[in-house]
């Protein structure tokens, strides 16, 4: 564990989530292969998988989209999926009802530099991507995109002027067919770091994201953080059936298909890159943490 992992942890609320078991590689072959593969996201019915990587050839652009359909108790090879850009698309995240995959792109006609976009699912694959517009996207980075359970929150994060230091984790709640403004989750979880890579667990409160001082510079580990009062505490590490002790885990997202699990990306074992993983866990009571990891 860092310095900086274990002051947050000494200080930390526990949240109210426990890491049943070991991680699973995902799809070894067809999804997880020797090029860096992150953020798996599984549709509801448990049938389409998706996720992107920075480096696997076949697709139009250096980071690109991938899709693939699970054919009786196998996934099919993975193909590009049609939205991909000759850009960089990443980051994708079902809806739950299966109508949208939200993600983030830097192709042509975006507010900065990586935007927030929505595509919907039609009998046919992808609709026409829609950028999610000036009350969500600025002229800073977006990433990590993800729709609540319940619906009612898109949670991100945006390294924008005017949060706690570097990115920052915000949500947006929906208005309309829309959203209104964007604004930093309150509580003490946007810390001078870089919080990014979050998704919301079952109960639309407790939440998983990546946490590192720098994302660029040190190792990513994944935290979890839980809302008391409409406020998050500053999170408790994730022990390490979830994290490695050596490289980076980031990309979580709650698994739709079975709600009590959850996926992410990590270079383990000795990996050459980062490949995709699912894991369950549990929702418990929180309490006052004594901050053990174990690492």
């Amino acid at each position: 564990m860092t310095v900086f992992a274990f002051a947050l942890s000494l200080l930390a609320v526990a949240p109210a989530v426990e890491i049943v078991g070991e991680a699973e590689l995902f799809g070894p072959g067809i999804a997880s292969t020797d090029h860096s593969e992150i953020r798996l996201t599984i549709s509801a019915d448990g049938r389409t998988a998706l996720w992107f990587s920075r480096d696997r050839p076949g697709g139009p652009g250096g980071y690109d989209i991938w899709i693939s359909r699970r054919v009786g108790a196998s996934w099919a090879a993975a193909t590009p999926v049609s939205f991909n850009s000759p850009g960089r698309d990443f980051d994708p995240a079902f809806s739950r009802d299966g109508r949208f995959v939200y993600f983030c792109s830097d192709r042509p006609g975006g507010m900065g530099k990586d935007d927030l976009y929505r595509v919907a699912v039609t009998a046919a694959g992808f609709g026409t991507p829609e950028n999610l517009g000036p009350k969500v996207n600025s002229a800073a980075s977006e990433y990590a995109p993800m729709l609540s359970p319940d619906g009612r929150q898109l949670l991100f994060s945006s390294d924008r002027p005017g949060g706690a230091g570097r990115h920052d984790l915000y949500t947006a709640r929906s208005k309309g067919r829309g959203f209104a403004a964007a604004v930093p989750l309150p509580g003490a979880i946007n810390t001078p770091a870089d919080e990014f890579d979050a998704s919301f667990l079952a109960d639309n409160r407790t939440l998983v994201f990546a946490r590192a001082p720098s994302m660029k510079d040190d190792r990513i580990d994944l935290f979890a953080a839980t809302s008391h009062g409409g406020r998050y505490d500053a999170g408790m590490i994730l022990p390490l059936a979830v994290n490695d002790r050596v490289r980076d885990s980031y990309g979580p997202m709650l698994d739709w298909s079975a709600p009590d699990r959850l996926t992410f990306s990590g270079q383990r074992g000795g990996a050459q890159s980062m490949e995709l993983y699912r894991i369950s866990y549990r929702l418990v009571s929180g309490g006052i943490s004594g901050g053990q990891h174990g690492r």
